[in-house]
């Protein structure tokens, strides 16, 4: 075991970024297949290419002693890892030390049965991946989803105590008739909304230019329905922040076609096969579980180190018709 007490030189690219911030995909599966993330026949990794759950601890707790004090377990869906709970109280334990947070991102189909583990754990924050509370169009967007356990979920993990982000993809033709609802709703229930722009990432089923819905279209419409106040708190991630009507709920815009957000980007991610990308929009990776394997701790430093230097001063994410996707991994492989 690595202890995250032994501190090194902090994380730094060669754009003079500090990494502050480390995402974790404990696996590329999940029980749900949404339009524009999953081809609707999925060929996962083989087991013996995952990462083991102390590999992925090691890793992580590396990050937290070269100065990340954020880290996000996503997937995939991390709930469907048997025993992922265990990596969860591992990294839980050095929050209010050496992190400062732990969250997750989920689906939400499996919060029911395991929201009061994971506060007891040391999550006090979720992510849930949310696009429309109608269950017919849920079902139509993961493709036979129920959105009545998620909501179900939902409600489990507010009462066990964590505060509650909702992930919504803005969808042209599919869900934008809801957006504004589904802000009425998060404030109804004290959650949080962030609404992303779909990203060019994997092959799937369909042309993602026909359901491209600019966020600029989108606050335009909600600025005459709300009083949007800017708020300048910052969390580690791309998003850009407004109060909604002077209350607690926080409307968050994810713009990666839009309004690109790489010049202050403080994150890297790490897929549960143990590579590290230093960008969601670029191929390249180093083999951080064959480093740790073949060299220990020096050899894994040094590899984190070598990734840096690749790191892109941007994306190149781009949509249109005919456009191939800027890399050809999904996003359940490098995680959200």
């Amino acid at each position: 075991m690595i202890e995250p007490c032994s501190t090194a030189a902090p994380l730094i690219d060669g754009f003079g970024r500090t990494i502050r911030y480390l995402r974790v995909s404990v696996t590329d599966r999940c029980d749900l297949r949404c339009r524009y993330c999953m081809a609707e026949h999925m060929t996962f990794l083989p087991r013996d290419k995952i990462a083991t759950l102390e590999e992925l601890a090691i890793i992580a707790e590396r990050f937290v002693a070269r100065g990340v004090r954020k880290v996000r377990l996503s997937g995939g869906e991390p709930l469907v890892r048997r025993d992922v709970l265990q990596l969860v109280q591992r990294l839980g334990r050095h929050v209010g030390g050496a992190l400062d947070e732990l969250t997750m991102t989920t689906n939400g189909t499996r919060l029911r049965d395991h929201a009061a583990a994971l506060h007891e754990a040391g999550l006090r924050r979720l992510n849930v991946s949310l696009d429309s509370r109608d269950p017919g169009r849920f079902r139509h967007i993961t493709r036979h989803g129920d959105v009545a356990q998620v909501l179900d979920g939902i409600a489990a993990a507010r009462d066990a105590g964590l505060a509650i982000k909702i992930n919504m993809v803005a969808l042209k033709g599919v869900n934008e008739d809801e957006i504004a609802a589904m802000l009425d709703w998060c404030v109804a229930e004290g959650h949080d909304l962030t609404l992303i722009e779909t990203m060019p990432l994997g092959a799937v089923d369909e042309d993602r230019t026909d359901r491209f819905l600019p966020l600029t279209v989108v606050k335009e419409r909600l600025d005459a329905r709300f009083t949007l106040s800017r708020d300048a708190a910052q969390t580690g991630g791309p998003a850009r922040y407004w109060r909604v009507d002077g209350g607690a709920t926080r409307l968050g815009l994810i713009s990666p076609l839009t309004q690109n957000f790489c010049d202050g980007c403080n994150r890297v991610r790490l897929t549960t096969e143990g590579r590290l990308y230093t960008c969601l929009g670029h191929d390249d990776h180093r083999d951080l579980r064959a480093a740790l394997r073949d060299g220990g701790v020096a050899g894994l430093d040094a590899a984190i180190e070598d990734a840096l230097t690749t790191k892109p001063r941007r994306h190149d994410f781009r949509i249109g018709h005919g456009d191939a996707p800027a890399v050809a991994r999904h996003m359940s492989v490098t995680g959200g």
